[in-house]
């Protein structure tokens, strides 16, 4: 890969490449948030920046995943990026364990870090719940490699929902004042959120306050990406909505969570705004509404979805991907690394 034009971060000097960096947790499988609010966005910054995805393993073990099945979770993930239009020879993609520098830096980052800043953290509040104290140094520590994972390769710019931008704030925290403590400006660069764009939160079909998420215990609440024609179909018209019809105008959704989400659904895999989507169904009912938004999804899930069962009953090609994702990574990290052991004035053979 070859540097692009120099990005200047917000208050900052940092002159390197453009840099993108995101990863996704192997775990209980992918759904349609994860595809229209990342893996969708992931392909389209090919385009324009050097582009580093990985697959987040230490990240998984915080919530103790099967050891027999953590690898090919990981080689789901993979096929996944590679079906969405992530290209090997124009990304990296990687396995996150596979580079040992990821966890080298958080330690170090850990001694930059301040027990305030990540006993701010909302989402450690809101996983370990009532019984904090219970709960794994990890699970505490989270935001501290996630932050790790991105300055490893000084990244400039970051995917990233809104439920994220609180661990991207501590992560341009971190690269602060571990410049500032050693004297080194612009060392690390101050990172920035990508969030702009369709898809960005896709929320539960049951519940329009709540984000799709894989982690709840109905399937109704989301669209897998391997779900077939006749599963979305069933989902969609599940899905919770309203007597009244679909409106004409974006100020009519206001007030109607769960039918905002699948008119922004609707919008995301057509790429069309909202008002256009509402101009061709603003009066209607969900009777015309759900199966058009249904056959939609499958248009657009169906043919990733075959290509990532394609990809997974390959493991020997998706571990050749694997590994030189891992090698392309070393590449740029073991570099950066060593920088950073003669800032912090370790040892080195």
């Amino acid at each position: 890969m070859t540097d692009a034009a120099p990005f200047e971060a917000k208050g900052a000097e940092y002159q390197g490449p453009q840099r993108v960096f995101s990863g996704m947790q192997p775990t209980n499988g992918l759904h349609l948030g994860n595809y229209l609010g990342a893996l969708q966005k992931f392909v389209a910054l090919q385009e324009t920046y050097e582009c580093i995805y990985c697959i987040v393993d230490l990240h998984a073990i915080t919530t103790g995943p099967d050891p027999k099945e953590l690898a090919n979770r990981c080689r789901e993930v993979a096929a996944a990026y590679v079906a969405a239009g992530v290209d090997p020879k124009r990304s990296t993609i990687f396995i996150q364990s596979a580079v040992r520098e990821h966890s080298e830096l958080a330690w170090i980052f850990n001694c930059v870090a301040r027990m305030g800043w990540l006993e701010r953290m909302t989402q450690f509040k809101d996983k370990s719940g009532k019984h904090a104290e219970r709960s794994s140094v990890g699970l505490f520590d989270y935001p501290v490699l996630q932050a790790a994972d991105i300055l490893l390769y000084k990244a400039t710019h970051v995917p990233v929902g809104e439920d994220q931008k609180q661990h991207l704030e501590l992560s341009r925290d971190i690269a602060q004042k571990f410049n500032t403590d050693h004297d080194a400006p612009n060392f690390f660069p101050l990172p920035e959120p990508l969030i702009q764009g369709p898809g960005a939160r896709i929320m539960s079909l049951r519940d329009g306050a709540k984000k799709m998420s894989k982690s709840d215990p109905s399937d109704m609440t989301r669209i897998n990406m391997t779900d077939d024609a006749d599963t979305i179909l069933q989902k969609i018209k599940k899905a919770t909505t309203d007597p009244n019809p679909l409106p004409d105008s974006k100020e009519g959704l206001a007030g109607r969570a769960e039918v905002e989400n699948l008119v922004g659904i609707f919008a995301a895999v057509t790429e069309r705004s909202v008002e256009q989507v509402l101009t061709e169904f603003g009066g209607k009912g969900f009777g015309a509404f759900k199966p058009a938004l249904a056959e939609a999804l499958a248009a657009k899930l169906s043919p990733i979805a075959a290509e990532m069962r394609r990809l997974t009953a390959d493991t020997a090609a998706l571990d050749a991907i694997l590994k030189d994702g891992a090698e392309k990574a070393r590449a740029v990290a073991q570099p950066i690394m060593a920088d950073v052991r003669d800032v912090v004035g370790l040892w080195r053979a």
